[in-house]
C-alpha cells in the first residue's frame, strides 16, 4: 500500500451545492498543490441515515485519494450503480473542473 499523502493543516476548499434524490447537498473538495482532488466532504440538509452514509463514504474516498487512488478509479468503481450522493458529487467535480478550466482559458484570451 502506498503511503498516505498528507495535506497542510490550512488549505483552500471549493464548495458546490447540488440536489440529489430530492435532498439538497453540499460537496466540499480540496486539492493537492498540483491541482489533483485530495479530499471530499459531503453534507446534507437534514440529519438522516443517508446523510451519515454520504459523509462516511466521502471520508473513505478522501483517504483513498490521499493514498494514491485516482479520481477516475473511484468514478469507475461506482459506474453502473444507481448514483448515490458520492457518485453525484464525483460527477459534479468533473463538471466544476471543466467549467473552471473553460473560464480560465476564456480569461486568458
Amino acid at each position: 500500500m502506498s503511503e498516505r499523502e498528507h495535506l497542510p493543516d490550512r488549505r483552500g476548499a471549493e464548495l458546490v451545492d447540488f440536489e440529489h434524490g430530492g435532498r439538497k447537498w453540499t460537496a466540499t473538495f480540496g486539492r493537492f498543490a498540483d491541482g489533483r482532488i485530495a479530499e471530499l466532504f459531503i453534507d446534507g440538509s437534514k440529519e438522516a441515515p443517508i446523510v451519515e452514509l454520504a459523509q462516511e463514504s466521502a471520508i473513505v474516498a478522501s483517504l483513498a485519494l490521499q493514498s494514491g487512488c485516482a479520481l477516475e478509479t473511484l468514478r469507475h468503481a461506482l459506474a453502473g450503480r444507481g448514483a448515490g450522493p458520492l457518485g453525484a458529487a464525483l460527477a459534479l467535480i468533473d463538471a466544476y473542473q471543466a467549467q473552471h478550466k473553460d473560464s480560465q482559458q476564456t480569461g486568458a484570451d
